[in-house]
């Protein structure tokens, strides 16, 4: 597995970006009408999958990382109880919601195995690495 440089070249990353695209353009048509509560709970949660993905990364150390890639996760499975209010309360059709749920399945899977590869390997992280 080659050594990732940068948090935007993590694929979870870069699919839970594209995620937060999607739930922005739904809020930004009117989607969710004047439901202020759920519209800042669907940007919080998605934007925390991606933004505690890169903050873990950025703290340059595997365990703080495996433990970010936990919130990531975490915040996936809000953002799927998210969707199911949406759906309910007639915000999203249902292939929307489909498509949406999809997604964040397939991300909080590829942040699990993440997790799981971290687990096993002896990569300690940069920060790890620094001489006082």
């Amino acid at each position: 597995m080659a050594t990732i440089k940068r948090f935007e070249d993590i694929e979870s990353w870069k699919m839970a970006k594209e995620l937060c695209s999607i739930i922005g353009k739904h809020i930004d048509e009117g989607r969710f009408k004047r439901n202020y509560r759920l519209i800042d709970q669907l940007e919080g949660s998605s934007g925390s999958i991606m933004d505690n993905i890169a903050e873990g990364f950025e703290r340059g150390t595997k365990g703080e990382f495996m433990l970010f890639l936990g919130y990531a996760k975490g915040s996936a499975g809000e953002l799927r109880s998210q969707l199911y209010r949406a759906l309910n309360r007639g915000y999203i059709k249902q292939d929307e919601f489909d498509t949406l749920f999809n997604l964040v399945i397939k991300i909080s899977g590829l942040l699990q195995k993440f997790i799981e590869y971290l687990l096993k390997t002896n990569i300690s992280g940069s920060r790890k690495n620094l001489k006082p």
